[in-house]
Parts: C-alpha cells; sequence; structure tokens
C-alpha cells in the first residue's frame, strides 16, 4: 500500500492490552518513525501484511536496575572482546535473524528498511567482536534520547550479553532517557529489565524523543568506540 499523504496511527494508549494496534501499511522511513515516536513497533511473519503493535505492559531496562553477574563481570573485565557501533548494521540484523529456532519475523523487507533506517542514522547497531569477526550484537531504533532495541545475537558464549551492558552503558551515559525492550523475556529479567504500564512507557517515550539530542549522537559515537 503506497502512502498518500499525512498518515497517523490510531492511539495505542487505546489498543487492547496484547498490543495490536493495526495491519496493513508499509515499511517506508516515515510509517517507521511515525511508529517508534508513538511507541508502536512491526511484528509479523513473512507473507503477512505487516502487524504493528504496542503492548501493555511494556519492558524496560536502565543502567540503576541492570544486573551484571560475577560471571559476566569477569568477562567485561578481561577485555577478550572489542565493541563498536555502526560497524557492522547489516550484519548484525542477517545474523538476528539468523539465529531464531522458531523463524524469524526480520523479513528481507524488514532487513532493507531498517537498513535505510541506518543510513539516514534513524538506526543503530553494536557490535562485538572476536579478533575481526563478528561474535555479537544488538540494533534498534535511535529517537531523541530514546533507543528501541529489536534484536540481539550471538555466536560466542556471553557476546550478546556484552552487546547489551556496553549498550546500555553507552547510552545512559551520553543522556538516554528511554531504553525500550518490548516484551520481558527471562533472560532479560536475569539482567534487570522489568516491565511498566504503556500509558507510564508512553509518557516516558514523549519525554525522550522531543530532547535534542544532537550532543547524545555525539557522545555515543565517541563513547562506542571499543570497550
Amino acid at each position: 500500500m503506497r502512502r498518500r499523504g499525512p498518515f497517523r496511527f490510531p492511539d495505542p494508549a487505546k489498543a487492547p492490552r496484547g498490543g495490536l494496534v493495526a495491519v496493513g501499511g508499509d515499511l517506508s522511513v516515515e510509517r517507521l518513525l511515525e511508529a517508534y515516536d508513538t511507541g508502536i513497533f512491526p511484528w509479523y511473519s513473512d507473507g503477512e501484511p505487516v502487524h504493528w503493535w504496542s503492548p501493555d505492559p511494556r519492558a524496560v531496562m536502565d543502567v540503576q536496575h541492570l544486573h551484571v553477574s560475577s560471571s559476566l563481570s569477569r568477562v567485561l573485565r578481561q577485555e577478550r572482546f572489542r565493541v563498536t557501533w555502526d560497524h557492522a548494521f547489516r550484519q548484525v540484523m542477517e545474523n538476528c535473524a539468523a539465529g531464531r529456532r522458531d523463524g524469524t519475523w526480520i523479513t528481507r523487507d524488514m532487513l532493507e528498511a531498517f537498513c535505510q533506517l541506518h543510513r539516514l542514522g534513524h538506526a543503530r547497531s553494536i557490535e562485538v567482536w572476536q579478533g575481526g569477526t563478528l561474535a555479537g550484537g544488538l540494533y534498534g531504533v535511535k529517537r531523541g534520547a530514546a533507543f528501541m532495541a529489536e534484536s540481539m545475537f550471538h555466536t560466542v558464549t556471553d557476546t550478546s550479553k556484552v552487546a547489551l551492558v556496553a549498550a546500555l552503558r553507552t547510552l545512559f551515559g551520553a543522556g538516554a532517557r528511554l531504553f525500550d525492550v518490548q516484551f520481558l523475556t527471562p533472560h532479560l529479567a536475569s539482567m534487570g529489565a522489568y516491565t511498566i504500564s504503556r500509558g507510564e512507557y508512553l509518557r516516558r517515550l514523549t519525554a525522550a524523543v522531543g530532547r535534542d539530542a544532537k550532543s547524545f549522537e555525539f557522545q555515543a559515537r565517541r563513547r562506542g568506540e571499543g570497550h
């Protein structure tokens, strides 16, 4: 479906608790930015129309609640891995898609749409390298002082955890106000993720997206270079 004229999603605050806001439309840059700015994200299977979601409750993370186990602390201190920002966005997405045993919602259309967001500076990746090999990472959408994490992967033990810890510390250290992880999984809960109501999430998002992000962007790029 081509985008014609101004487009607005239905109010996500009025969506069912399951979170389905709308079905259909495309993955144009304008539509994706409108979605993320209003607390909505695409999630669907290949061959289906695009499904747009804003679940209640919503899972978030911050450095105050971050839990780093003693074993992960040792890994971080040993500096076995090198961390970068935005060096291999497409590779991170491709690895996230390939690593899902239950199939993937990262369709080819999603891959190309998010790579376009990345080229325009709206999507970011963090990479974890072992030597010259990409061993883990995550990617997401950055809007103002908000970061909406989409997916992460690892091919070497602990590298997705290293990416998550580095992302949280870098972004909050540079002025982030919100780090969204969408759904609470046992893995994320073990690292300190927690849920807030959709109403509270939308309030935090509005405040974070509206922040001037120029210094945030500069610092995030600088602090993300290396581990």
